[in-house]
């Protein structure tokens, strides 16, 4: 037996995603029982609206069923007849048009319009025989079978009470005038009408609730489904790692390139003498520490050096501090302090450079635990 604890029992509210497949498949909410309503309710009032034109429109219709001696019987009739029926057509729009209108109103407010073209696809298991009794014992079928029932009887207990009172007019209106008994009949369906109308409230209301529940019931998820579906739509972990990976390169590559790009406004570039490179740039009075605008291993340390001498940037070789300044430094920040005395002498010996005083490299002193191997790990020193 399934239990929560399994994954298996569909007790989870289905997700946004359920919800938009369930549209796709045309399982939205709606009910039959609703449509009834709105349409009689709708007729109803149309009904009343009109029912000042009831003795004219009986009136005509009598008109037209006249037999004219003077004219040729056929003719007659078939002119007669034409007549009416175009009548008839041409009335059908302003009668057909608000009930139309009144059930998509209604499908709207219950559920949203919605057009599935998969709920139109052929399905075998619609002919399925097997599948056809399942659906004919299920709880479904049981319960349309009980709203039928509780239909027929209300209605018809309804439409009896309302139409009995007006039993003794209807059995003398043969001897009404046309008009007169269209009004007669008129007052009888509008009586009928409401008596129906009231107990379709209710099995509208009943149907509805239903309808709700059901609908919403066939969309639950168990937790194994939200876990299945989370995976789908996000990717497994070895996807989203994958993908983290990507976003990362992207970004660096993103970053590299911005970062050669400022290259030609370097003051220094630091190198190893190939595989690290490092671009420093520090304006007295702008600065107020030495800032690395770029910096890379490889590949990247290549790129930095060809850029910075297309651009003319003065070239250092002194791997200690280019490694140094790669493994704790950061493009777009300032040196670290503890590295503020050995690039101070490294700049100081490229601004002589470039006042056209020829020096020898000068010494650097770096720290012993910033004496660093190409992995960044501190050498280690012995005293002998």
């Amino acid at each position: 037996m399934a239990d929560a604890d399994d994954g298996q029992e569909k007790t989870e509210e289905p997700t946004a995603k359920r919800r938009q497949e369930a549209r796709e498949e045309g399982r939205i909410t709606t009910s039959t029982e609703v449509f009834v309503l709105v349409t009689m309710g709708m007729g109803a009032l149309m009904l009343m609206a009109g029912q000042w034109a009831l003795p004219g429109l009986a009136d005509r219709w009598a008109t037209g069923l006249i037999i004219d001696g003077v004219q040729s019987l056929d003719a007659m009739m078939y002119e007669r007849m034409r007549t009416m029926m175009l009548w008839m057509l041409a009335a059908g729009p302003g009668l057909g048009l608000p009930l139309l209108a009144t059930v998509l109103v209604a499908q709207s407010v219950m559920g949203g319009l919605n057009f599935a073209p998969k709920a139109i696809g052929f399905k075998p298991e619609k002919i399925n025989p097997l599948t056809g009794l399942g659906r004919m014992a299920s709880m479904k079928s049981l319960v349309d079978l009980g709203k039928a029932v509780l239909k027929v009887t209300l209605l018809l207990t309804a439409g009896i009470l309302m139409l009995y009172p007006l039993l003794p007019a209807l059995e003398g209106s043969a001897a009404l005038s046309p008009g007169d008994a269209m009004v007669l009949f008129g007052t009888a369906m509008l009586r009928v009408l409401g008596g129906l109308l009231i107990g379709l409230v209710v099995i509208a209301a009943l149907d509805l609730g239903w309808q709700i529940h059901s609908n919403t019931k066939s969309m639950r998820m168990s937790r194994q489904d939200i876990k299945d579906e989370s995976k789908e739509s996000e990717g497994s972990p070895e996807q989203k790692g994958a993908m983290r990976r990507r976003q990362m390169q992207a970004s660096r590559r993103a970053s590299e390139r911005k970062a050669l790009a400022d290259v030609p406004l370097a003051t220094a570039i630091i190198t190893n003498p190939t595989h690290f490179a490092v671009a420093l740039r520090y304006e007295p009075g702008a600065d107020a520490a030495p800032r690395i605008l770029a910096m890379g291993k490889g590949p990247m340390a290549q790129a930095v050096i060809r850029r910075g001498r297309r651009a003319g940037v003065t070239t250092l070789q002194v791997p200690p501090l280019a490694r140094a300044l790669y493994f704790t430094g950061a493009i777009g920040r300032e040196i670290p302090d503890v590295l503020f005395a050995a690039v101070a002498v490294i700049l100081a010996h490229v601004w002589r450079l470039e006042q056209g005083q020829p020096a020898p490299m000068p010494d650097v002193d770096l720290p012993p635990d910033l004496t660093l191997d190409e992995f960044g790990r501190p050498l280690k020193w012995r005293t002998q």
